[in-house]
């Protein structure tokens, strides 16, 4: 494989490293952190890592291939990037740049409602490739006007978020005074101040806003009105009577984002989902919740033969993609471990990261003799 890294930041960890010390202090801990005190955040990828392989060292091996079909397109990685808000806060411009990469890598990118670029830029530079996850908007014109957008840009699977009823305490955001824009405190400044090449890409690319939502938006909102407006814009509780019409007017394939027990899975298959995603909004909802490997093992085998089911939150590495395939799921999302790799190398942080993970998930694949990804199951050796 032709997969080209940084050899000064061959981790993950060497990214987030990196991305603490190019960053400005409420940008790095609105994308660090979970909510309360970090429990969920934590025990996501530590039982993630409880999970063990089963090499097989004296088996025929003709060769490992990670290519992965999904919803009707062959990807090149059992892995994609996973939506995630204010993207341009961490890094000027990192939605496109993830966009692009993941397009250059043949994985999949899913764009939020409330990052920094727009459905149809992402449109341009995927191709039409790229995924949308719907926040859920209190008006039906709006809901069916974003849509429609979604659908025009000619996204292949609508993405519906189901885990944020209310959003998270995140004590690091209240300290930070953090909005869209960031309040601009005496102590925000200085931090900006000590990162002079975020500020200058930040100067150049503009003050990031929520494209998407620009069309919705009155102009020229303060700090309180543009609060006010989010909350009287979108309502993130689901259920099953908001997700019919979106099922009838959606042509594609529909996912669910936030499953986190089987009841709502059950639900997801009655209401004629495609698939859902195992996911607890990357530790930073429930604090006192499950870690996400938990009932992705119990919901896959309940539930796989009869939707796609895939997994976020906790993921770090390529070990951590093999982890969770073993462990139940068809495909795996990443959100953290990608920013880190914008926020780190910028323009090329994107490329790196995907290529890192590439080549980590290669190695693991030949390492236990695993030969195709759905085979991952057949190297499982502790079921949590």
């Amino acid at each position: 494989m032709n997969l080209n890294i940084n050899d000064k930041y061959p981790s993950v960890t060497d990214l987030r490293q990196k991305a603490q010390k190019k960053i400005p202090k409420f940008a790095f801990e609105y994308l660090d952190g979970g909510c309360n005190e970090d429990v969920n955040l934590h025990k996501n990828t530590a039982e993630i890592r409880d999970v063990e392989l089963l090499p097989y060292y004296l088996s025929k091996h003709t060769g490992s291939n990670m290519q992965t079909e999904l919803f009707g397109h062959t990807y090149d990685a059992p892995f994609g990037i996973a939506p995630v808000g204010l993207q341009g806060l961490m890094w000027p411009n990192a939605p496109e740049i993830l966009a692009k990469a993941a397009f250059e890598h043949n994985v999949p990118f899913i764009l939020s409602t409330v990052t920094t670029s727009s459905i149809e830029r992402i449109s341009e530079i995927t191709e039409g490739q790229a995924w949308f996850q719907l926040y859920h908007p209190t008006e039906n014109s709006l809901r069916d006007d974003v849509i429609k957008r979604a659908a025009s840009a000619e996204c292949p699977v609508l993405v519906i978020l189901c885990d944020v009823p209310t959003f998270g305490f995140r004590p690091r955001d209240i300290r930070n005074g953090l909005a869209m824009p960031p309040k601009m405190s005496v102590k925000n400044i200085m931090q900006i101040l000590g990162k002079p090449e975020w500020a200058l890409k930040t100067l150049i690319h503009g003050q990031p806003s929520f494209e998407t939502l620009k069309p919705y938006m009155p102009k020229n909102l303060d700090l309180r009105q543009l609060g006010k407006f989010m909350d009287d814009t979108f309502s993130g509780r689901l259920n099953e009577e908001k997700i019919k019409p979106i099922r009838d007017m959606w042509k594609g394939k529909l996912v669910l984002k936030g499953v986190a027990n089987e009841a709502d899975a059950e639900k997801a298959v009655r209401l004629g989902l495609d698939g859902i995603i195992v996911s607890n909004h990357g530790g930073r909802q429930l604090d006192a919740g499950e870690s996400t490997i938990k009932p992705l093992s119990r919901i896959a085998k309940a539930y796989g033969d009869k939707l796609t089911v895939m997994m976020d939150s906790g993921l770090r590495s390529g070990p951590d993609v093999a982890r969770t395939l073993a462990s139940g799921a068809e495909f795996t999302f990443m959100g953290r471990s990608f920013m880190y790799g914008v926020a780190a190398l910028g323009e090329k942080g994107g490329n790196h990261t995907i290529s890192l993970i590439k080549r980590e998930l290669q190695q693991v694949m030949e390492q236990i003799c695993c030969e195709e990804v759905k085979d991952f199951p057949n190297h499982l050796i502790k079921d949590i």
